[in-house]
């Protein structure tokens, strides 16, 4: 006979996968399952610890145990950054990954700091700076309702965003178009970019703004974006919870031998 926290664990689960807890739904405060006479506290502890194992649900201090979102977003790679999205609209990167998710979206779903920064190692060499120059960094933490899905720290060249709205700290994307219109109203347009992603174990502070279940790992973004002329205007780090995005990438498949014909 399965115990007792397992038996609850199996009910709970049933109901999450059921819709009876919609995903953002918190799950009862463990004092009234027990009230209920579903268990002793430990009990409904040890259930919910193992609903939040298997990835069902994530449990923090001030949130409560809340049902996960088991569809990912997409994650899209070039679509996102069309720059009919943003240069002629209002759609940012973010958002275009929320539509083409057929997920809803509120633009205090992303909060923001800027501050002026030394400049990281990795930033200092994309940017091509000397050690200890100064950066402003642009720090982005991204939610889908109460549950966040990722940060972005975005870096630029203070000659590049100076008096611009990059630089104000209000929460939200910079104005219409967000940053990427920020940078082509100032003379800097975006002309093409480098991303590279890579996967490894979150650390406590990640895990903890992230609200990750225990063992989650993170993936880590490095975009570099670039003017026409090769000049880098941002360098960008993202953290992303691994189970809340499918990255999603489409492009031309390129064919050297006939460019090489052609020329």
């Amino acid at each position: 006979m399965a115990p007792k926290w397992r038996e609850l664990a199996d009910k709970l689960a049933e109901q999450i996968r059921g819709g009876d807890y919609a995903p953002g739904a918190q799950l009862p405060h463990i004092r009234k399952l027990v009230e209920a006479g579903e268990g002793s506290k430990s009990t409904v502890h040890a259930a919910y610890k193992a609903l939040e194992a298997e990835g069902l649900v994530t449990s923090s201090r001030g949130h409560g145990t809340v049902v996960r979102q088991q569809v990912p977003l997409k994650r899209l790679g070039i679509a996102r950054y069309d720059k009919a999205k943003w240069r002629d609209g209002d759609e940012v990167a973010f958002i275009a990954d929320r539509v083409a998710s057929g997920r809803s979206y509120r633009r205090n779903e992303q909060t923001q700091t800027v501050s002026l920064v030394e400049a990281p190692p990795a930033v200092s060499e994309a940017h091509g700076l000397p050690a200890g120059a100064e950066v402003y960094a642009r720090a982005r933490l991204v939610k889908e309702g109460e549950q966040p899905t990722h940060t972005l720290t975005s870096y630029y060249r203070p000659e590049h965003v100076e008096g611009t709205r990059i630089v104000d700290p209000t929460p939200g994307p910079a104005g219409r178009g967000g940053g990427f219109r920020v940078l082509y109203d100032a003379g800097y347009e975006i002309d093409h970019m480098k991303e590279r992603v890579f996967a490894r174990a979150a650390t406590l502070d990640e895990s903890k703004l992230l609200q990750l279940p225990p063992g989650e790992p993170v993936v880590e973004l490095h975009r570099t974006t670039y003017t026409a002329d090769g000049t880098v205007v941002e360098f960008a780090i993202g953290v992303h919870a691994a189970s809340r995005f499918a990255w999603e990438y489409e492009f031309q498949v390129p064919d050297s031998a006939t460019d090489k014909e052609d020329s």
